[in-house]
Order: C-alpha cells, then structure tokens, then sequence
C-alpha cells in the first residue's frame, strides 16, 4: 500500500507538468512563431516480487512477478509542423514556407533561430538594420546583418520568395542590394534547445545548422513571404481533449492515493 501511495504520487506529479505544458501551448495559441510543445512520459523501474523459478513448489515459470513504481516526464517535443499563414501590412513582416528557420544574433553574440518573422528596422552601428522586436539582428546568409543603404528608403525595400534583399524605385524596378535573408535547417529540429521566447539554438542532437545556399548542400530551399507571418501552431481543439484526459489521469491517482489511505486506516483497526 505504500508503494501505491509513492507511485500514485509520481503519476500526480508527472501529470501536473503535462497540464503545465498544455497550458503553456493555450497561451501562446496567438504567439508568432511559436512551436506547440507535448510531455512525453517514462515509467519507472519495476520491482521484482518474485523470480521466474521462485514459485511455492519450486517450479520453473515463463515470466517473474513484477510491480511499476511509477511515471515520470521523460522529455518534451516540440512539433515544427508549419502553422497557418497570416497577412500581415507590414513590409518586414516575413513568413517561411519549408523547414527553414531565420538566423539570429543575440546579444551574446550566439546565433539562435526562429520561425517568428515579425521583424523591424533598428538603428544600428552600420544604419537602418533589419532585426527583432527584442532588438535582435536579423543574419543573411553569409552571418552578416541586413543593412540600408544610406539613402534609400525603408518602406521600399523587398523581398524576393528566395530571400533576396533588395528595393523599388518610383518606376517599380527592383534593385538588388546583394544581400539574401539567410535560412537554415536541421537534420533533427526536435533536439534543438528550447531558449526565450520563440528562439532555439543548435545541440549536438539537432545537428549542426545546415545554410539553405550552401553548395553542394542537399535541401529543399523554402520560400520567404513577405506581408505574412506564420501563426502558432497550436490546435485548440486537441489542447483542449488533451487537457481533459491529463485531468482525468491526475483524478484516478488521487483516488488511488484515496484507497491506499483508506486500506492502511482499515489496517490500523485491524486490532480494535
């Protein structure tokens, strides 16, 4: 009965973290970028009660008698599956169609990677400068950041599908700066490394980032949207039965702490 208690309580406290993860996708169901996350779970170790040859009468016996101790959350997973596509008025509003990911400078000067797309232009050391809303420099495909030329106005400035940084003259000509948004992908974007916000960083799990120009490299290349962003994606709907289940679950452990409790007080009347 006390094994009960202990292993019932572990299966609490694991679905505890699931509601929390769950709650988690909820409230970034609005948030750009953002990859729903899932608890995946882990049983315990077994405890064994009797060997396969320890029976009353000595007999041999195919399998032993064994007892779980539990569950604990093993890992969480992020799903990159690519959310709904969103029109945006804003010229640095950018959204990826493929399994690119923008590169980001932090203020580190590490590069971190997102699939949020809402950028701005910032003054920077070098003039106007394509970066995030926490300040964070946008990279192009050489690691450098996107600047303006001085003279050339922001609200001109375009985009190709390919990345290509470039502007519009008053004719409607398209005038390359040399310049192309840089994107990378990842052999095993599930072990990249979960960081603030919507940004993640490269593990020895993920992979080494993989640039989508690099000769010789063997990828699919995604295309670039501009005046769109990429929504969560988050499914409400199964959030929510999954909420439901994760509720259930944590129930039928409080009941089984319940029975192991009243068992023990039943035991402890045994005397009386």
């Amino acid at each position: 009965m006390m094994r009960a208690l202990w292993s019932a309580a572990s299966g609490m406290l694991a679905q505890q973290t699931n509601v929390d993860t769950i709650a988690n996708n909820l409230a970034n169901v609005n948030t750009t970028g953002y990859r729903s996350e899932k608890t995946e779970f882990k049983s315990l170790l077994y405890q064994t009660l009797q060997t396969r040859t320890t029976t009353a009468n000595g007999d041999q016996k195919p399998i032993p008698a064994q007892v779980g101790l539990g569950a604990r959350v093993s890992s969480m997973t992020s799903s990159f599956k690519e959310g709904e596509l969103i029109a945006s008025e804003s010229n640095t509003a950018f959204a990826i169609e493929g399994d690119g990911f923008f590169g980001i400078q932090g203020v580190d000067g590490e590069i971190s990677y997102t699939r949020n797309g809402d950028f701005f232009w910032t003054n920077g050391t070098d003039g106007l400068t394509l970066a995030t809303a926490e300040g964070y420099y946008v990279l192009d495909q050489e690691g450098n950041t996107i600047v303006v030329p001085e003279g050339v106005d922001a609200n001109t400035v375009s985009i190709t599908s390919s990345g290509e940084v470039g502007y519009k003259t008053p004719e409607g000509n398209f005038v390359s700066l040399n310049q192309t948004i840089g994107l990378w992908q990842f052999n095993n974007p599930a072990g990249l490394e979960k960081v603030a916000g919507t940004y993640f960083r490269e593990t020895a799990a993920s992979g080494n980032a993989l640039n989508e120009n690099t000769a010789g490299v063997n990828l699919i290349k995604s295309k670039l949207r501009q005046n769109y962003l990429e929504s969560s994606n988050v499914q409400v709907a199964d959030e929510m039965v999954n909420l439901i289940v994760a509720q259930r679950a944590y129930e039928l452990n409080s009941k089984a702490i319940q029975a192991a409790d009243e068992m023990l007080g039943q035991a402890n009347q045994l005397k009386r």
